[in-house]
């Protein structure tokens, strides 16, 4: 996969959304497709993207029974996806089982890469400690699920800047860390934690970024994208 920028589509409906598009044109994108859009618009919006030549990251962070995930990325194998992740605290059987569906219902097509949320880019140690009751760092914690995942074949992890590093040096630079919580410094955090610029992740080796926010509510969508992919790329030099 090449290091795309992965533009977070967190809006209510495909109406938001299509005016969001109209900013660029015929340019094509890597979209992120969440809970909110997808459960109020359903399927129907992953194909309508695909049918513009977009790609589609669904992020629906399963986290179940091994046998219901099974099922579930089965079903979701056939919609087109190019990503889907489960969250690595469901255990390693279910993340299996996860990629077990997604064979099973991609029929011809190409697998969807397969990753897992470790954890939340609006999670400080001091949550996890406290409400999760996980008596580790949180970097500690990331590693742990980064490398179930990699025992159980997925093809990387959902992850902050902070840990892309340290897990690619362990698990191996094939194996992905899509990192979100990405703002321009010029950006407010909103709820994320563990934020990072552009610059920041491209240093750090991430395999990909996503921006939400950043991007979807600037008053110039497609010149905020130019900034930040820029930066990705290492074209403009900026923090």
């Amino acid at each position: 996969m090449k290091k795309p920028l992965i533009i977070a589509l967190d809006f209510a409906g495909k109406d938001e959304v299509n005016r969001f598009l109209t900013h660029f044109e015929n340019e094509k994108l890597f979209l992120k497709v969440g809970m909110e859009l997808f459960f109020q618009e359903g399927p129907s919006i992953v194909y309508e993207l695909k049918e513009k030549g977009h790609e589609i990251f669904l992020d629906l962070k399963l986290h179940d029974i091994p046998n219901t995930v099974k099922s579930a990325m089965k079903g979701l194998a056939g919609l087109g996806c190019d990503m889907v992740n489960v969250h690595a605290a469901g255990g390693k059987a279910m993340m299996e089982a996860a990629l077990e569906g997604l064979e099973a219902g991609r029929g011809s097509g190409k697998r969807p890469f397969c990753i897992a949320v470790t954890q939340l880019t609006s999670t400080s140690e001091q949550q996890m400690n406290s409400e999760q009751l996980i008596p580790v760092t949180l970097n500690e914690s990331v590693l742990h699920y980064a490398s179930l995942a990699k025992e159980a074949g997925l093809d990387g992890v959902v992850c902050s800047s902070l840990e892309a590093r340290e897990i690619s040096a362990r698990l191996g630079e094939s194996f992905l860390t899509v990192t979100p919580g990405i703002r321009l410094l010029t950006d407010d955090a909103g709820d994320q934690k563990r934020v990072a610029t552009p610059k920041f992740a491209r240093a750090e080796g991430a395999s990909a970024i996503v921006v939400g926010r950043s991007i979807t509510k600037s008053e110039n969508p497609f010149e905020k994208y130019i900034q930040c992919k820029q930066s990705w790329e290492g074209v403009l030099n900026e923090a």
